[in-house]
């Protein structure tokens, strides 16, 4: 599925002083990252206590069995879209994955999709992990000194806009860090996931596990077998506004297509499995609670710390995907700003969520829902266009040239026809799992929300551009696009 591909050439007016932070295309010789680098980045991306959390969920519905199943399906489909669409063309090319975006929504509408996406997303994403990296705090100063700190507390706020500053840090500094940090954090969470699960069993047997029944579950067994695995669906669709502009710091498609599966899906199925098991264990579902009841006080609070290490791993991975994302697409306000002044950008938002933690925390799931509703359609359309529509052909040049122009300005720089299969893919989901609510249709049980809404997506997109745009000789799918020539630039 993922051939060793050529780059389309292009010629750009100058390289600049660190490419991996600018908009352009990345040449072969300014990719970062090889097979086992990026790997590292994904477990350390995937194996944040988000993953805790995301199995903790799945306990409220179904017992240790059904876990196992549910997660490895969900996390196993929405994986294998996301895998393929963003990362594949972005990795290819070497192009951020909301510039990519021109191609199906058109400049100006892709602009619009990057930075909804870009700030809402990546906010409440940092705001989730630094709030847990707070409760993470509070817990292992109560247990080091004696305290009684409160998770509801102002000193968890306070904690986590420390996270959000020391990650605005050291995001500065550029995707290097990120990989640094990863290469330190991510073999730590390996090594306290197989210690959990070691003290786990220690303590119970598989029998026993198996017959804890669910935290809260639905009336009908079936429906919450179904909810679990939706929630694995939208927890891999999560990824997606971050992981084009991951793989496109990779060298080959291939190393950046098959480190999801070691990191993304391999990691999270994991971590999500070992929350689950905790959750249904210690009937606790907050993930920072488990470390000291079971590991005991002294390796408990050094469990947290590299819990805290691989929150703000996951800052760092999140707000660097955003900020290169605004810096492309966002205009000249964002492309003039100064890298730090980027990351204040996007992590300033979070630096106000964490004041409201209970609020933030407490909608994980609902979260999840928002972000699947959009993400889960976008991901089927991006399929289509790259995969059925184009052939994984993209004329590069085109991309970057101005709307009135470009083979891909579409109706003065959007594309109807993109954000008409959008709208659909999320009405479908609407139908189907109340995103607010959260209250499945009668129909759910059979279909979850996510992959209809990608499939109706996918579906309306392709027939829409068979009727609509190809004959109006709209996004340029006729272009006769070069295979063999390699990416250049010209001083």
């Amino acid at each position: 599925m993922v051939e060793k591909i050529h780059t389309t050439s292009v010629k750009v007016a100058s390289v600049p002083e660190d490419a991996t932070l600018n908009e352009l295309p990345l040449l072969p010789k300014e990719r970062i990252w090889g097979f086992w680098k990026f790997s590292w980045v994904n477990i350390g991306l995937a194996i944040a206590t988000w993953a805790f959390l995301q199995g903790a969920t799945v306990a409220y519905y179904v017992g240790a069995k059904q876990a196992i199943a549910s997660v490895i399906i969900g996390y196993g489909v929405s994986t294998l879209l996301v895998s393929l669409a963003p990362v594949i063309p972005s990795a290819k090319y070497g192009v951020e994955q909301f510039v990519m975006l021109r191609t199906i929504f058109g400049t100006h509408g892709a602009r619009l999709v990057m930075v909804t996406m870009s700030t809402i997303f990546a906010a409440a994403w940092a705001a989730i992990l630094a709030i847990m990296l707070g409760h993470g705090l509070v817990n292992a100063l109560n247990a080091t000194f004696g305290l009684e700190l409160s998770k509801t507390s102002a000193a968890v706020s306070v904690l986590a806009l420390i996270a959000v500053v020391a990650s605005w840090a050291i995001l500065s500094r550029g995707p290097i860090s990120v990989e640094r940090v990863s290469m330190i954090v991510a073999p730590l969470l390996i090594i306290v996931l197989t210690a959990i699960t070691i003290f786990i069993f220690t303590n119970i047997t598989w029998d026993e596990l198996t017959a804890i029944p669910p935290l809260d579950p639905e009336e009908n067994p079936h429906t919450s077998f179904m909810v679990a695995i939706e929630l694995g669906i939208a927890g891999g669709f999560a990824w997606w506004p971050n992981m084009g502009n991951l793989a496109r710091l990779t060298d080959s498609p291939r190393s950046a297509y098959w480190p999801n599966w070691l990191g993304i899906f391999f990691a999270s199925v994991f971590a999500a499995i070992v929350g689950t098991f905790a959750a249904l264990t210690l009937k606790i579902t907050e993930p920072t609670d488990w470390l000291i009841p079971l590991l005991g006080a002294g390796a408990g609070v050094v469990a947290l710390c590299v819990i805290i290490f691989a929150n703000i791993t996951a800052i760092l991975s999140q707000g660097y995907g955003s900020m290169v994302a605004l810096r492309s697409g966002g205009g000249r306000i964002f492309r003039g700003l100064p890298w730090a002044v980027m990351g204040l950008v996007i992590l300033g938002p979070a630096a106000v969520l964490v004041f409201f933690p209970e609020v933030v925390y407490e909608n994980y799931g609902r979260f999840l829902s928002w972000g699947a509703i959009f993400v889960a359609p976008l991901t089927g359309i991006g399929i289509v266009d790259y995969f059925v529509l184009r052939r994984g052909k993209v004329k590069v040049r085109e991309l970057y040239t101005p709307v009135a122009t470009s083979a891909y300005g579409y109706v003065r720089g959007w594309n109807p026809v993109a954000f008409v299969a959008l709208a659909l893919g999320a009405l479908t989901y609407a139908l189907l799992l109340h995103p607010i609510t959260y209250v499945p249709s009668p129909l759910f049980p059979y279909t979850t929300a996510s992959m209809p809404s990608c499939f109706v997506g996918a579906l309306a997109y392709y027939l829409l551009t068979k009727l609509v745009s190809q004959p109006r000789g709209w996004g340029g799918y006729s272009l006769e696009v070069p295979t063999s020539t390699g990416l250049t630039r010209v001083p």
